[in-house]
C-alpha cells in the first residue's frame, strides 16, 4: 500500500492567498445550471481555483463563461476526449494541495470544502474525504443520496460515496494518474476503489455537503443499463468477484427506475 507524501500535512499552513482547492467543472450544454454551480464554489470560505472544462457547448454556457472569465483560473470551450479526460486535464492545470470536480449541474453547500479539508487534516493517512448529499428534482423535491461510512464490504455492494461531496489529496490523485479515461459512467466509483486499494479507507463526514441535481438530460439517467454494466465491471476489477446483490438489484436499478423516470416526465 502506498503512503501519502509528508508534504500533504503542510496544506493547512498554506498562505491565505494561495488556493487550497482546485475545483474542476466539466460541462457540456448545461448552461441553465452552470452559474449556480460556479456560485456555489465561489461562496466557499476557503481559497479555490476554479477551472471549467467545457466540451464545446452550443447553448448559453459560453455567455456564462465569458461573464465569469475574470473569476476563473482557466476555462476553455472545445470538443474534448470525454468527461474523465477533461477532468484530468483540468486538475493538471491546477496547483492546490486538494482537488475535486463538480459537475456543472450540481452544487456545493456553504462551508463544505472547509469541512472536507478539516476531515483530511484530522485523518492524515486518508487519501480523500466525502460527505452526505441530497438529490433535488426538477420540481424542487429533495431526497437523501445513499451515502454510508466507508467499508470495503459496503463499497463492493454499491457506490456509497456521492461524488459532488468529495475532496482528494492532490498527491494521491497524481499517484494514480487521476480518472480512468476509458470509463464513461462509473469513473468515480473506480477512483474510490483505487484510492482505497492504494492508500486505505476514505473518511466520511456525516453532514450534507452537496446537492445532486436530477433532470432529464443527466448522463446516468439516460444510460442506466450501460452505467450498471460499467459499475459491475469496476467491482469485478477491484474486488475480484461480484456479489449476488448486483444481479438481484438489476431489475430495480435499471428497468424499474427507468420506468419511474419516464412516468415522472409525463406529469
Amino acid at each position: 500500500m502506498m503512503t501519502l507524501a509528508p508534504e500533504d500535512n503542510a496544506a493547512a499552513t498554506a498562505r491565505a492567498d494561495s488556493p487550497q482547492v482546485t475545483v474542476v467543472v466539466p460541462s457540456y450544454n448545461q448552461g441553465p445550471y452552470l452559474e449556480d454551480a460556479l456560485q456555489s464554489i465561489e461562496i466557499q470560505d476557503v481559497a479555490t481555483e476554479i477551472i471549467v472544462m467545457d466540451g464545446g457547448s452550443t447553448d448559453i454556457s459560453l455567455a456564462v463563461l465569458k461573464r465569469w472569465s475574470e473569476r476563473l483560473a482557466y476555462w476553455r470551450s472545445e470538443p474534448d476526449g470525454g468527461q474523465a479526460s477533461a477532468i484530468n486535464e483540468g486538475i493538471r492545470r491546477g496547483t492546490a494541495p486538494y482537488v475535486c470536480w463538480l459537475n456543472s449541474d450540481d452544487k456545493l453547500e456553504p462551508g463544505s470544502l472547509r469541512a472536507l479539508i478539516k476531515a483530511l487534516e484530522d485523518n492524515p493517512t486518508a487519501p480523500a474525504a466525502y460527505g452526505n448529499a441530497l438529490n433535488i428534482n426538477s420540481r424542487g423535491s429533495t431526497s437523501p443520496v445513499w451515502v454510508q461510512p466507508f467499508s470495503e464490504r459496503r463499497l463492493r455492494l454499491r457506490c456509497i460515496i456521492s461524488q459532488p461531496g468529495t475532496l482528494i489529496r492532490r498527491s494521491a490523485w497524481e499517484a494514480l494518474d487521476g480518472l480512468d479515461p476509458t470509463l464513461h459512467f462509473a469513473l468515480d466509483y473506480d477512483l474510490w476503489w483505487r484510492l482505497y486499494r492504494s492508500f486505505g479507507p476514505l473518511v466520511h463526514v456525516p453532514r450534507i455537503l452537496a446537492v445532486n441535481r436530477l433532470h432529464t438530460d443527466t448522463k446516468t439517467r439516460n444510460n442506466r443499463a450501460a452505467h450498471y454494466a460499467e459499475a459491475i465491471g469496476v467491482v469485478r476489477r477491484h474486488h475480484g468477484s461480484l456479489p449476488m446483490k448486483w444481479w438481484l438489484a438489476q431489475p430495480y436499478a435499471v428497468w424499474w427506475k427507468a420506468l419511474l423516470a419516464q412516468l415522472g416526465d409525463r406529469k
